[in-house]
């Protein structure tokens, strides 16, 4: 399931994830299901047709990313694989990083990070410049609704409705939108 909030530049994307890591690292082993978080550059493609046609929207690169995970593993709620990747090179993200607060209060991290756009730009290297001051606003006023939709998607993966396994598991199987 995917929820995109957009605002003139920024937007942010939400998904159920599933995903069996092909590259497994020490304790990361098998795979895992919680939501991601995306905050994305958005672009307005040119207009075509008349004055009344769709105008296209595209959520284009990311620039910073929060994965509230888990492994199958593992007790439900445990937040095990609870990580984020402040910075992304082109399409690709850092290495994970893990840090006690979003294991310990996943929402709670999520809505003090989300207060704060240009720090998290700032720590992703990007220019903030670049964006409107609706932005930032429309960002921190939906954080709170922002931070509702992981929580409920949460909820619905740890109760098996979301993110569950392909039905044929690869090497590298993710299910999801992001």
């Amino acid at each position: 399931m995917l929820h995109i909030f957009g605002f003139e530049r920024l937007g942010v994307a939400v998904s159920d994830l599933y995903f069996l890591n092909p590259v497994e690292f020490e304790s990361q082993e098998g795979p895992e299901h919680g939501v991601r978080l995306e905050l994305r550059i958005l672009e307005r493609p040119t207009r075509e047709g008349s004055i009344y046609a769709t105008q296209g929207i595209e959520a284009g690169r990311a620039v910073w990313r929060a994965d509230f995970l888990e492994s199958l593993s593992g007790p439900v709620g445990s937040n095990d694989r609870t990580h984020h990747h402040p910075i992304f090179d082109g399409w690709e993200p850092c290495a994970r990083e893990f840090v006690p607060e979003m294991s310990s209060d996943p929402l709670g991290w999520l809505a003090e990070q989300l207060s704060h756009p240009k720090a998290i730009l700032a720590k992703a290297g990007v220019d903030d410049t670049e964006f409107e001051q609706a932005d930032f606003e429309g960002l921190t006023s939906s954080a709170p609704e922002i931070v509702d939709v992981v929580g409920r998607l949460l909820e619905r993966v740890r109760a098996g409705e979301l993110a569950k396994a392909p039905a044929e598991e690869s090497n590298m199987a993710r299910t999801g939108w992001l």
